[in-house]
């Protein structure tokens, strides 16, 4: 590393995988401490998912470029072919997604909302810590649900994924403590998502997690 730039190979960044495997991110914002705007790349194989089919509010305006291989991006009603070296960009509100439709498919993703100082997703945080618990390294994930709730104490969704991990690793207690903390910021969004997110089956019949699921 110079002190004036770094260089790095997409196949050299971290490989972290992202809902359970569903696709792989390659951290790039992190590796490089990049303060200014938000950019990821994701890799994968033929039928492997390479973009999270979502929308973006708020201005979050969003360009994907296709490094190497080929994608097949959903862009509303629409599909498009991109072959290596294809831009993509998508206005905010467009439901949009990728899939692989070669080996070794890599996209690269760069966001940001014009005339807004940059701050780092929540959740490029959560899928951090997820995606350590998913590789076994329960004390890295641990420590960066610490520094976000750390950093966030007003963010349910933090509070909720925590709560999900700890669910899944058996530990009622922090479990429902943090669902607990979730439910007092944001009661609506943390019992409609707890409805259905099969991370809390360890808990979903403990009477405290019943009388926060009800709000009893």
């Amino acid at each position: 590393m110079s002190e004036g730039y770094e260089v790095a190979h997409i196949d050299e960044l971290e490989e972290l995988p992202v809902n359970n495997g569903e696709f792989t991110w390659r951290p790039v914002r992190r590796r490089f401490g990049i303060t200014a705007f938000g950019t990821n790349a994701y890799t994968g194989d033929a039928g492997r998912r390479v973009i999270e089919e979502h929308s973006e509010r708020d201005n979050h305006q969003e360009m994907y470029v296709v490094l190497r291989g080929r994608a097949t991006f959903t862009l509303g009603e629409d599909e498009v072919d991109a072959p290596a070296g294809t831009i993509v960009f998508a206005r905010p509100g467009t439901r949009r997604g990728a899939v692989a439709a070669e080996d070794g498919t890599a996209v690269l993703a760069v966001g940001a909302k014009p005339g807004v100082v940059f701050e780092p997703s929540l959740w490029e945080e959560v899928f951090a810590a997820n995606a350590y618990a998913d590789k076994g390294d329960l004390e890295q994930a641990r420590a960066l649900f610490g520094q976000l709730l750390h950093d966030h104490p007003d963010a349910w969704q933090g509070f909720f994924n925590a709560a999900c991990l700890e669910a899944r690793l058996g530990d009622k207690e922090r479990a429902i403590e943090h669902f607990q903390r979730a439910v007092e910021l944001d009661p609506e969004q943390a019992r409609e998502y707890a409805k259905a997110d099969s991370d809390f089956d360890s808990i979903r019949e403990d009477p405290r997690f019943v009388a926060l699921l009800r709000g009893s």
